[in-house]
């Protein structure tokens, strides 16, 4: 049986962490490893997308029960991620929805509309990060991997530490955070999964 892991990175076209996910997906997917990798870009192309109005809030609680479903949650970090701030557009918390409007998912060529959400409340201790919030996608993914007590790995975009990229958010992993690149016996870079594996139970 195959265990669900959720991957968090930034999936900026021509700066992002792509190639991170890339490498993982194809060390999951071999014979030996079975690993189910759902990531961020995968869900956000899925069926909660396809609504035509689809906000930032409902792709935040498609992001809670993705990773609810995982054992754990890894975060790639990379020179960008503490710079990124996709999906802290909401203004709803702590106002009233008259005054709020946001973008629907991918159509800003559209403009906004007034906010669809009726009633907001205090989520309590045992709840999902509530999605109602103004933290960026990649922040809210950790808020809600700590809140749900996942196993949480955080790999670096590059050969060597680089604890200068952590958002503050993720300072506390500064210490077991890793570099995911490596280089073999002929100098090419490559994934190194001991970390990952070490975690996962592998």
């Amino acid at each position: 049986m195959s265990k669900q892991v959720y991957i968090s990175a930034d999936y900026a076209e021509y700066d992002g962490d792509r190639d991170v996910v890339e490498e993982l997906n194809k060390w999951g997917s071999d014979n030996l490893h079975k690993v189910d990798f759902i990531d961020m870009s995968k869900v956000a192309s899925g069926s909660v997308s396809k609504d035509t109005d689809c906000r930032i809030c409902d792709l935040k609680q498609e992001f809670n029960r993705q990773i609810n479903a995982s054992s754990a949650v890894i975060f790639v970090v990379g020179d960008k991620t503490a710079l990124r701030t996709a999906g802290s557009a909401c203004n709803r918390s702590g106002n009233d929805q008259s005054s709020c409007n946001c973008t629907p998912y991918k159509q800003n060529t559209n403009g906004t509309k007034p906010c669809k959400v009726f009633f907001t409340s205090t989520p309590g201790e045992n709840d999902d990060v509530g999605c109602i919030n103004s933290y960026s996608y990649l922040k809210h993914e950790f808020k809600q991997a700590e809140k749900k007590n996942k196993a949480i790995i955080v790999v670096y975009n590059s050969l060597r530490k680089e604890s200068g990229w952590l958002p503050s958010y993720m300072k506390n992993y500064e210490d077991c955070a890793r570099p995911f690149w490596t280089t073999n016996y002929r100098g090419d870079k490559v994934g190194d999964y001991s970390y990952i594996k070490e975690v996962l139970g592998f």
